[in-house]
């Protein structure tokens, strides 16, 4: 299954509706979806949007401004708690298996972890054991919410608690390997993919074989670790010289090539 980020497009904006469409007109099987009102306003619509074009909904990505409020004894965590916990329930309520979620936001200051943050991490795994969700930790591109993710995965080993492996972000110099040594350590526990391509200087989500990404060694990393969900690109660079219709196909062929290197 080949599946494409509904928000990060890579060319003009374009209606949510059409958007699908063309999505799935390129040949794509799936999408995951941002969940917040930037992306879209009635954004829990999504879901019936997405399948009513055929097309299969592989996860939901969390806010993630915020992210490093969760951390803290705070109103502010607290509001990120519960906004968590309404995201399990929404999986759930929308038969959507998974949700991806980041350990903090931007390169700002990261709070430890605390007692408080510790029993919300309880409560959430506790609440998608029995709802049957799924919460991937993303990699980011900075190694102290990369070592973040993978505290949180070595504490508690829940088969719901899962991480999502993103390519960009382990390709970038500042992540120094971080990201890499995630896969390593916790790829057996993979639930999720955000595949794109950068120069390795900084986050540029730009097509597949257009970086410094070694994706045969990566696919067939991914593939030995026993992972058997959707290959799925996450991109946004821009591409100016091809239209809406042309960038969707030259994406799904390098999304083509990724998959063949599973196999």
């Amino acid at each position: 299954m080949i599946c494409y980020s509904g928000d990060w497009f890579g060319c003009e904006k374009v209606p949510f509706e059409e958007r699908y469409r063309l999505i799935k007109q390129a040949g794509f099987d799936g999408v995951y979806a941002w969940w917040n009102e930037e992306g879209m306003d009635d954004y829990r619509a999504q879901p019936a949007i997405v399948r009513g074009t055929g097309l299969y909904l592989e996860n939901i990505h969390a806010e993630t401004g915020g992210s490093g409020d969760f951390w803290e004894d705070t109103p502010a965590g607290a509001e990120m708690f519960e906004y968590y916990l309404d995201l399990i329930g929404e999986c759930a309520e929308f038969d959507i298996p998974a949700m991806i979620i980041h350990t903090g936001c931007g390169a700002g200051y990261l709070p430890p972890v605390s007692d408080v943050s510790i029993t919300r991490l309880e409560r959430m795994i506790d609440k998608a054991e029995r709802l049957g969700v799924n919460i991937a930790v993303e990699n980011q591109c900075d190694p102290e919410k990369i070592l973040r993710a993978m505290e949180i995965l070595e504490r508690f080993d829940s088969p719901r608690l899962g991480m999502c492996y993103d390519s960009g972000h382990g390709n970038t110099d500042n992540s120094l390997g971080y990201g890499k040594e995630m896969l390593r350590r916790f790829g057996h526990r993979l639930m999720a993919l955000h595949l794109h391509d950068n120069d390795g200087s900084r986050d540029q989500h730009r097509l597949p074989f257009d970086g410094s990404v070694d994706w045969p060694s990566l696919m067939r990393q991914i593939e030995e670790l026993g992972y058997k969900g959707p290959t799925t690109l996450e991109l946004g660079g821009a591409y100016p010289e091809l239209t809406t219709e042309e960038f969707l196909r030259e994406a799904f062929e390098r999304a083509a090539k990724l998959d063949a290197l599973r196999k």
